[in-house]
């Protein structure tokens, strides 16, 4: 076998494992938190209907996290940021809801971010 043909064997079978290999998060923790951060005072303290600024942060997190991948990273983020934060549970759960937008991340530490797809 010639080098020529080895290499553009090496290079089909490399391109073979990025196409099959699953795909990243492409949402980082620092966009999660920059939409949620209004959201910090009605989480930790708040009652009521969230503020505005809150439900459009929720409202760009669920438009960033549509992939399984982006999903968990949110997730993952959230459940950090929810440990170092004492929100209240409740409000963290109905906070989706309650922004009238449709969002499948928890804002909580005890969620199982590997069961979100």
């Amino acid at each position: 076998m010639s080098s020529s043909s080895l290499a553009i064997r090496l290079l089909a079978a490399a391109i073979a494992v990025v196409l099959l290999a699953a795909p990243a998060a492409t949402i980082t923790c620092g966009d999660v938190m920059k939409d949620l951060m209004p959201c910090i005072n009605y989480l930790t303290s708040g009652s009521g209907a969230p503020p505005s600024n809150c439900c459009a942060g929720v409202s760009s997190l669920a438009s960033a996290a549509t992939s399984t991948a982006d999903k968990q990273a949110a997730c993952a983020c959230l459940k950090n940021a929810a440990k170092n934060i004492n929100v209240k549970p409740e409000l963290a759960k109905s906070l989706p809801g309650n922004c009238g937008i449709s969002l499948s991340i928890s804002v909580s530490p005890n969620t199982d971010c590997s069961k979100i797809s």
